[in-house]
């Protein structure tokens, strides 16, 4: 090597490094973002090595299942309201009266006490 050849590495090497540390800062971003929500790490041959998960953290996510089914159900019994309610309010008043004296006028039990 001859010291033109030198002096051009030398020149390059900080763009060397700095890809080098980019390539390396990106691969423990990954790693770690795939640990923290439970996708499979790479092993040293390709295949998916899971990370270890204990009891606990099953039961948790068990329990987590349930309560977000459970809170699925209100939401949708909550929407249903939400649309009654909207329905009566934005009804005009007329109409409103007019449903009300049908049911009134159609109630057997109502009509039988008078």
């Amino acid at each position: 090597m001859g010291a033109e050849e030198i002096s051009k590495l030398v020149e390059l090497t900080p763009l060397i490094s700095t890809i080098a540390l980019a390539t390396l800062g990106g691969w423990v971003l990954t790693t770690w973002l795939r640990i923290r929500h439970g996708y499979p790490l790479d092993g040293a041959w390709g295949q998916a090595v899971y990370p270890k998960t204990s009891t606990a953290e099953q039961e948790r996510i068990k329990l987590l299942s349930q309560e977000n089914a459970q809170l699925r159900a209100e939401l949708g019994s909550v929407k249903d309201r939400l649309a009654n309610v909207e329905r009566i309010v934005t009804d005009s008043g007329y109409q409103l009266t007019h449903e009300i004296e049908a049911l009134r006028a159609s109630d057997p039990a109502r009509s039988t006490k008078q």
